[in-house]
């Protein structure tokens, strides 16, 4: 990225800090259609790319970019015509009838100049491997008739024009309700994750996991899990958490004796499952509402239960490494008080506010108006981060600032659903996926999620979640998967590749902080989120565990939840009352997944056997048979 200097940082400030405004007075105010509001956001941000980041990255050893070379201002000026054409030409262009009226010249020449100049800006940002899935389904879209095609993927193609009317004209392409996401939900609460930081709201965070868990066994990997929930749940990006929470956690867990391959692996494993745990979640569970058709408290309710299960087994197996291995935690002295944090737990009311207004019933865009107009009031009251004029404005700018990434992934990920839409690809992965599967549901969702896996190894959770929901969630539902679950299920193993290897962000970026082998990291996150590997395949089959069943049903999954959190803690760290022989693991791993089962007694069942596990432990590495 670019570090620009002189007139043009100052005109690129106000540049950003005026699609900021733009954005908060359309969320307010609601003032433009779907189609025209995408493409007013798309044409502001797509200019940044080319302005901010550079056509080859810098190579460690070189010096960071301080100008724009002539031809990235050319490629700036030409990204914003098709997206002005779109504005100009609003009421013509939604006069017009799909599949039936020609294209003009004009209209081609937009349209092409629009995928390519995306596919480029996406190549800067985000990267090689979205560029060729997008261009892949694309082209597809024209030549799925070629011989050269294998006959399963054969099908109609579509015309070159009829493409880019696909693409440009209709909000069934690049314009879809993956880039609307963008410019509604994921922008606002950009510029709400600003006035958190300025306010010092995000400084308590850290300030309240600090007090509540320095001092316990393991205190800062407890820490790192504790804040990392809490400013993930609002950034909704796994890596940047990373680099957030882990520059302050992971040298303190080190400090205390964790391997530093083992405390990057707590970090990458708490900032990934930022992404999953509400109010805010990811931008994709907003893509989900959409996608869905329903409220976004729905998505926020049924995340919880198994977000909470993956923070709670992710907090037991630290407890119980330090436990195990003799690590204390933080002298109090060395860490904000109790009763200082308490004192200021006013600091929480805009998040309070939000969770209160998403579960009333209000949008989240309303939710997050009020959350931002909250910290500022809060920040009046905290000396030293009142924000005046000037804060304000840094606020939105730096909220707003981050949204090229998010903008550009989308609108790639809309190059996919539009290709979906138009050759009927999808239809055909359905019959791979059933043919293969044979119809057996267990079969098919490991396809699926095999799928979302290497998806998601190589793209941003959200188009990572666009391209898995395009492709395997009508599989699932054919296969009786209740929408909802199918939709989770997928967004999940697009989160957890952030943590598989051999592509996993966030553990890479924890082992750049941590020092560590970044594979070695990698695997240690896959055991402490093992619950987010095995929860999709269980809620599947019980909905209790999205919370979408009768009372009882509901209580028996968190009581059975809780039981497969204690027995796979216990199994993979391998201690209880103290270290645990191998039989005894193993006894305590079978009876943790059983008590994710479906059934009812089996449920029930197997988590009494873990409590009998438990109770039958020894100290001092002597157990009884289990």
């Amino acid at each position: 990225m670019r570090k620009l200097d002189g007139i043009v940082a100052k005109g690129l400030y106000a540049y950003v800090l005026a699609m900021g405004l733009f954005h908060l007075y359309t969320a307010v105010f609601g003032a433009f259609e779907a189609y025209l509001q995408r493409s007013i956001h798309l044409t502001w941000v797509l200019p940044m790319c080319f302005v901010l980041y550079p056509f080859i990255k810098r190579k460690k050893d070189q010096p960071v970019e301080t100008s724009v070379p002539w031809y990235d201002w050319i490629l700036a000026i030409l990204s914003t015509l098709p997206g002005l054409y779109s504005i100009l030409n609003y009421d013509e262009i939604m006069m017009r009838m799909q599949g039936v009226d020609d294209l003009t010249m004009a209209q081609l020449v937009f349209g092409t100049m629009l995928i390519v100049l995306l596919l480029e800006a996406t190549r800067r940002l985000v990267g090689l491997p979205l560029v060729f899935v997008a261009l892949f389904f694309t082209v597809y879209t024209v030549v799925c008739d070629s011989p050269l095609m294998p006959e399963l993927l054969r099908g109609v193609p579509t015309e070159f024009p009829r493409l880019i009317e696909g693409m440009f004209l209709t909000d069934e392409g690049i314009y879809s309700s993956s880039l609307g996401v963008s410019a509604t939900f994921v922008m606002i609460f950009l510029i709400f994750g600003g006035f958190l930081e300025k306010s010092g709201v995000g400084e308590y965070f850290m300030e309240f996991a600090q007090a509540f868990t320095g001092t316990a066994p393991g205190g800062p990997a407890k820490i790192a899990v504790l804040s990392s929930a809490l400013f993930g749940s609002i950034s909704g990006s796994a890596v940047a958490n990373v680099y957030g929470t882990g520059s302050f956690t992971i040298p303190l867990m080190k400090r205390i004796g964790y391997t530093p391959y083992f405390a990057g692996a707590v970090e990458a494993v708490a900032s990934t499952g930022g992404q999953i745990m509400p109010p805010v979640m990811g931008a994709g569970a907003f893509v989900m509402a959409a996608l869905l058709g329903v409220p976004f408290n729905s998505i926020m309710i049924a995340a919880l239960l198994p977000a909470l299960l993956y923070y709670g087994t992710v907090l037991f197996m630290v407890h119980l490494t330090a436990i195990r291995d003799g690590l204390k935690g933080l002298p109090a002295d060395e860490l904000p008080s109790v009763k200082s944090v308490v004192k200021r737990l006013y600091m929480m009311s805009p998040i309070v506010l939000l969770v209160y207004m998403l579960l009333a019933g209000y949008t989240p865009m309303y939710g997050a108006i009020a959350g931002i107009s909250l910290a500022w009031g809060v920040s009046l009251l905290t000396r030293g981060k009142r924000m005046g004029p000037k804060r304000v404005m840094e606020a939105i700018h730096d909220g707003s600032e981050n949204i090229p990434l998010i903008c550009t992934a989308c609108a790639s990920a809309g190059l996919v659903i539009g290709s979906v839409a138009l050759s009927g690809i999808g239809f055909k992965f359905v019959g791979a996926v059933l043919t293969l599967s044979r119809g057996i549901p267990l079969l098919a969702l490991i396809l699926i999620a095999v799928v979302s896996l290497i998806l998601g190894m190589g793209l941003p959770t959200t188009s990572a979640y666009i391209l898995g929901a395009a492709l395997g969630v009508p599989a699932l539902a054919k296969i009786g998967i209740m929408p909802l679950a199918a939709h989770m299920f997928v967004f999940y193993y697009a989160i957890i590749s952030n943590i598989t290897p051999p592509v996993a962000l966030a553990a890479y970026a924890a082992a750049s902080i941590a020092g560590s082998n970044p594979n070695r990291t990698g695997f240690a996150a896959c055991r402490l989120g093992i619950l987010a590997f095995i929860v999709p395949f269980a809620f599947c089959y019980d909905p209790g565990l999205l919370l979408k069943s009768s009372l009882v049903g509901n209580l028996t999954s968190i009581v059975s939840g809780v039981g497969a959190l204690a027995g796979l803690g216990f199994s993979i760290t391998g201690f209880a009352k103290g270290r645990l022989p191998s039989l005894h693991r193993l006894a305590f791993g079978v009876a943790g997944l059983l008590a994710l089962h479906g059934n009812i007694v089996v449920a029930l069942g197997s988590t009494a056997v873990v409590i009998v596990l438990f109770l039958l432990s020894k100290k001092n590495g002597e157990t009884k048979a289990p």
